[in-house]
C-alpha cells in the first residue's frame, strides 16, 4: 500500500470521529492544558537554580506550592483529555461494529460462500479494535506529545534559535526511518489480522464441530491445524515486535547524537547564560525526547490501524444485495414460471442449471428428485433470488422476479432446509423469528400442532418458553426439523420451499408431518427437493433433474410407465426399503430398515 493511500485510509477513519467533534474538542482542550504546563518544569528549576545564587532567596517558600499546582494543573489536563477521548473511542467502536454487522446483512450470499466465518468475525471484533486505536488513542498520543513537542521545540528557539536548529537538522533522518517503518508495519499488521481470522475459523469449526472432531478422532488433525496458524500469527507478532524494538532504539540513538551535540554546542555558546539558564535549557532538550519516542510508538498502532482499516473498508465497500425492483404486491397468487434458465456460480466454467423451463399453478405441488449435484438447491435458491439469474426469465405471477422489490419478494416465500437455523432463543422465539415476531400467542402453536411440534413441546418444562441453546442445541434432529417447518407455516407465505426438509425426522414423525403438509399445502404453491421418492408420489408435477438439466417430467405414474430415470430410482428405493438381509452375525431383532436418501 502506497503512503498517499494510507493517508487516505486514515481519513476515512477519522470521520467516524467527526460525529462526536464536542467530546473529542474537550479531550484536545485537556491535552492542551497538559502539553502548555510542560515547559513550565524547566522554568522552575531555572528560577530554583538562580535563586539559590542570592543571599535574600525571595519567594522561596512559594516554589513548593507552584510545583504542586503544576503537576496538579497537568493531572487535570491529562483526566479531561484521556476521559473524553475513552468516550469518543468506545463511541467509535459501537458506531464501526453497528456498522459492520449490518453491512453483513444487506450482503449476497455469494459473499458468505467467499469468506469463511472466521474471517467475518475477526473482522468485527479484532479489526474494529485495531481501527480504534489507531483513530483514538494514536491521535490522543499525536495530540498530546505533539502539543508537548511544539511547546518544549518553542521555548528552545526563545532560549537559543541558533542551537535548536540542531533539532531542526535531525528531522529529515526521521521522516526516512518513519516512513519506512511504517510500511513494514502495515504489510505485517496485515498478515497478523488476517492470521486472527484463521484462528478465529478454526476454534468456530472445533466449537460447533466438537462431535464429529471426537468421534472421529480428529482432535490431532485440529490442534495441528491450529499450531499450524499460531504459528505463523506467532511469528508475524515477532516480526512487528522486532520492527517496533529495532526502531525505538535507532530513533533515540538519533536523538541522543542530536542532543549530544547540542550539549557540546551549548558548552561553548552559552557562556554568558546563567545557571539557571544553562540547565533549563538543557533539562528542556532532555525533556523533548520522550514525546518523541511516544510520536514514534504512536505511529505503529496507526499503522496496525490502517491495515485493519482497509479490510473493513473493503467489506462496508462491496455491493450489497442486488435490488432495483420497484414492484410490490400485497399476496402473491403463487404461479411460478422458469422460462429458458441458465445460471453459473461466480468463477464456474460449467452451468450449474441449464435451460430450465416448468410452471407451476398456484396451489401445486412441485417435486424436484434426483443425484447430488442435480442442481436442484440451485434452482430453489433462485426464487427467493438468494443468487441472481442472468440468462432466462423466472416469474412470479407473471412478473419477472428481478422487478419485485427483494423484501416484498422474500415475503411470499417460506423457506426450510436440510440444515436448520435456529438461534439461542426461546421455543416461540424461534418460531416467530424476524418479522413474524409480532404474531399471536395461538398462532405460534397452531403452526406448532401443525409441524406435529406441539408434542415434545409440552413435555419440557417451559413449553414455548424453553431456551433451546446454540442452534439449538438442546433438541434432536428431528425437533429441531419441526420448529423450521413450524417458523415457515407460521409465515402462511403463498410459496413453500421445502429442500429436504424432513430429512431429519423419523419414520413416525414424518407421517404426521406429511399429513400437516397435505393440509397447507393445498392453497399454496410448493417446490419440495424430495428425500423419500414416496413422500412426493402425489406432487402435481416431478421434476428429474441430472447435472443441472431436467431429464424427465411428469406425474408419478406416468414416469414409472416410462422406465426412465425416475423408475430406477424408486426401484432402487423400494427394494432397500423393503428388503432385510440377515447374516449369521447379525441379530435380527436389531436390524432396522434405513432408506437410501435420494438428493
Amino acid at each position: 500500500m502506497s503512503t498517499s493511500g494510507g493517508i487516505q485510509i486514515y481519513k476515512r477513519l477519522l470521520v467516524y470521529v467527526k460525529p462526536y467533534w464536542g467530546l473529542f474538542a474537550v479531550s484536545l482542550v485537556g491535552f492542551l492544558i497538559y502539553s502548555a504546563t510542560q515547559y513550565l518544569l524547566p522554568v522552575l528549576i531555572q528560577h530554583i537554580l538562580d535563586t539559590l545564587k542570592t543571599e535574600a532567596r525571595e519567594g522561596m517558600q512559594y516554589l513548593p506550592l507552584f510545583f504542586c499546582g503544576l503537576f496538579f494543573i497537568q493531572g487535570i489536563g491529562n483526566y479531561l483529555g484521556n476521559y473524553f477521548l475513552a468516550k469518543v473511542s468506545t463511541n467509535v467502536v459501537h458506531s464501526l461494529r453497528c456498522e459492520v454487522f449490518k453491512k453483513y446483512t444487506e450482503l449476497p450470499t455469494a459473499f458468505f460462500d467467499a469468506h469463511n466465518s472466521g474471517f467475518l468475525i475477526s473482522r468485527i471484533t479484532n479489526n474494529v479494535g485495531e481501527m480504534t486505536k489507531a483513530s483514538t488513542d494514536a491521535v490522543r498520543t499525536f495530540v498530546r506529545e505533539g502539543l508537548t513537542v511544539l511547546v518544549l521545540l518553542i521555548y528552545l528557539f526563545k532560549s537559543n534559535w541558533m542551537l535548536s536548529l540542531t533539532f531542526v537538522g535531525i528531522a529529515p533522518i526521521i521522516v526516512v526511518l518513519v516512513k519506512y517503518v511504517s510500511r513494514r508495519l502495515r504489510m505485517i499488521s496485515k498478515r497478523m489480522q488476517e492470521s486472527v481470522g484463521d484462528i478465529t475459523h478454526i476454534t468456530s469449526e472445533l466449537v460447533t464441530g466438537h462431535r464429529i472432531v471426537r468421534g472421529y478422532g480428529g482432535e490431532a488433525y485440529e490442534i495441528r491445524r491450529f499450531l499450524q496458524r499460531s504459528y505463523y500469527n506467532r511469528g508475524q507478532a515477532l516480526k512487528l515486535a522486532t520492527t517496533t524494538a529495532v526502531h525505538n532504539p535507532v530513533m533515540q540513538f538519533i536523538i541522543a547524537i542530536a542532543l549530544a551535540f547540542l550539549m557540546y554546542m551549548a558548552l561553548i555558546f552559552m557562556k554568558q547564560a546563567s545557571v539557571g539558564e544553562f540547565s533549563a535549557y538543557l533539562m528542556t532538550a532532555i525533556l523533548i525526547q520522550r514525546p518523541i519516542r511516544q510520536l514514534s510508538d504512536a505511529n505503529s498502532d496507526i499503522q496496525k490501524g490502517i491495515a485493519a482499516a482497509q479490510s473493513i473498508f473493503d467489506i462496508l465497500d462491496e455491493p450489497g444485495e442486488f435490488d432495483e425492483g420497484v414492484y410490490e404486491v400485497e399476496r402473491a397468487k403463487g404461479a411460478l414460471e422458469f422460462k429458458n434458465v441458465t445460471f453459473y456460480y461466480p468463477g464456474a466454467a460449467e452451468p450449474a442449471l441449464s435451460d430450465i423451463n416448468f410452471s407451476a399453478q398456484p396451489g401445486q405441488t412441485i417435486a424436484l428428485v434426483g443425484a447430488s449435484g442435480g442442481g436442484k438447491s440451485t434452482l430453489v435458491n433462485l426464487v427467493p433470488r438468494f443468487y441472481p439469474h442472468t440468462q432466462g426469465t423466472i416469474l412470479l405471477d407473471g412478473v419477472e422476479i428481478n422487478r419485485y422489490r427483494l423484501a416484498n419478494l422474500r415475503k411470499h416465500i417460506a423457506l426450510v432446509t436440510q440444515h436448520v437455523t435456529l438461534f439461542n432463543d426461546t421455543i416461540a422465539s424461534n418460531i416467530a423469528y424476524g418479522d413474524l415476531a409480532d404474531a399471536s400467542r395461538e398462532a405460534i402453536i397452531t403452526a406448532a400442532s401443525d409441524a406435529y411440534a406441539m408434542e415434545f413441546i409440552t413435555k419440557l418444562e417451559q413449553g414455548l418458553d424453553t431456551e433451546i441453546g446454540e442452534n439449538g442445541i438442546k433438541l434432536s434432529g428431528g425437533q429441531r426439523q419441526r420448529l423450521a417447518l413450524a417458523r415457515a407455516l407460521l409465515k402462511d407465505a403463498p410459496i413453500l420451499i421445502l429442500d429436504e426438509a424432513t430429512s431429519a425426522l423419523d419414520t413416525a414423525s414424518e407421517r404426521y408431518i406429511q399429513q400437516a403438509l397435505q393440509k397447507v399445502m393445498s392453497n399454496r404453491t410448493t417446490l419440495v427437493i424430495a428425500h423419500r421418492l414416496s413422500t412426493i408420489e402425489n406432487a402435481d408435477l416431478i421434476l428429474v433433474m441430472e447435472r443441472g438439466r431436467i431429464v424427465e417430467r411428469g406425474v408419478h405414474h406416468e414416469l414409472i410407465k416410462k422406465n426412465g430415470v425416475y423408475a430406477k430410482l424408486h426401484q432402487i428405493q423400494f427394494e432397500l426399503e423393503t428388503e432385510q438381509p440377515l447374516t449369521t452375525n447379525q441379530n435380527p431383532v436389531a436390524t432396522t430398515t434405513q432408506p437410501v436418501v435420494i438428493k
